[in-house]
């Protein structure tokens, strides 16, 4: 017997790799910029950090993050074409918020039975999102791991590198009382509160278009793909928008993270019925009798990306993103944390 025979009697499968490599390859060059110094297949991707001279005292920002259980969503609807943009995403975004720009990308899929069609869909899905943000997808794994992994399902996991000038760093130290918050929508659930969304929704019909949904069906909408916001960030940024700070709403809501960027001392007060909140969140709402508070915990609701400025260039912010932005709020003086009203 030989040791690939061995490998594929124990449930992994040599060849598949290579041929998912093989459908993924022209995706991932497609990527690369003068800036990728190796090739695909590298150990390492080699990367140039000549940009980082450009900069007086240059910090690279790094996050990894996943998709969770959106995977279940693909599975279950069979596209698996959009999840890793969502990865891609959510990563810039991550990064973004401390006014970083992203360089490059690397991803990891790992299934326990590696069908490299669908592999390779995914991976073509992060080089759209790569090549939509100018980043370069410089490597990754795919690991087939029986017995680790449910059949049908696969992990999909990215890490973002960018890169930011210390002095230019966004942390919310310079948030003040009477600056206005500012949303930029979500698409839908973006990447987070799926478990939840499975769970109230499994006995409804994923495939029918329904009226409450605007004619869409249940799993086109919890398959909408992650918002990226570095392009309308970069365009207040040439707009002379003096960004207060920026909060990605993702696991935990708003509750959770737009405290994350508030100094001591000033508290978020978010207007309610300042913005309309996508259909899909009063559906899962319903179905699974959760409470509002609980709802705010666990998903975006509507509010993708918060921008803090100060009240005289908050106009200038609706006039750049016109019938996209919107005024959902101010910071007071109070404990750290976020009021509803």
């Amino acid at each position: 017997m030989t040791q690939s025979d061995a490998y594929s009697q124990a449930g992994v499968n040599i060849e598949a790799g290579h041929r998912a490599n093989e459908l993924m390859k022209d995706a991932v060059r497609s990527t690369y910029g003068n800036e990728v110094l190796s090739e695909t297949g590298a150990f390492g991707g080699l990367f140039s950090a000549q940009a980082l001279k450009s900069m007086d005292s240059p910090v690279l920002v790094a996050s990894t993050d996943g998709v969770g259980t959106k995977t279940m969503v693909a599975a279950k609807m069979g596209k698996w074409d959009t999840i890793g943009q969502d990865l891609v995403n959510h990563c810039i975004n991550d990064i973004l918020v401390q006014g970083a720009k992203p360089l490059f990308f690397l991803d990891y899929v790992a299934s326990s039975q590696l069908v490299p069609e669908q592999i390779a869909d995914v991976v073509r899905g992060c080089a759209i999102a790569c090549k939509q943000s100018s980043v370069a997808l410089l490597g990754g794994e795919t690991a087939e791991m029986p017995g680790v992994y449910q059949a049908g399902e696969l992990d999909l996991v990215g890490t973002v590198v960018g890169m930011v000038d210390k002095a230019s760093i966004l942390d919310g130290s310079s948030v003040e009382v009477g600056n206005v918050i500012i949303n930029l929508p979500s698409s839908g659930l973006h990447t987070n509160g799926y478990s939840l969304a499975r769970k109230t929704l499994a006995d409804f019909d994923w495939q029918e278009a329904r009226d409450d949904l605007s004619d869409e069906s249940i799993g086109d909408i919890l398959l909408n793909i992650h918002r990226c916001y570095l392009n309308d960030v970069q365009k207040l940024q040439s707009a002379g928008i003096d960004i207060r700070g920026l909060a990605h709403i993702t696991g935990g809501g708003v509750v959770d993270n737009l405290p994350r960027i508030l100094p001591d001392n000033r508290r978020a007060v978010i207007k309610r019925d300042s913005w309309a909140v996508p259909p899909i969140f009063s559906l899962i709402q319903g179905a699974g009798d959760i409470a509002e508070s609980d709802m705010f915990h666990a998903f975006n609701m509507g509010l993708g990306m918060l921008i803090i400025v100060t009240t005289e260039q908050a106009q200038t912010v609706l006039d750049t993103l016109p019938a996209f932005a919107q005024i959902v709020g101010e910071i007071v003086d109070g404990e750290s944390g976020v009021e509803l009203r």
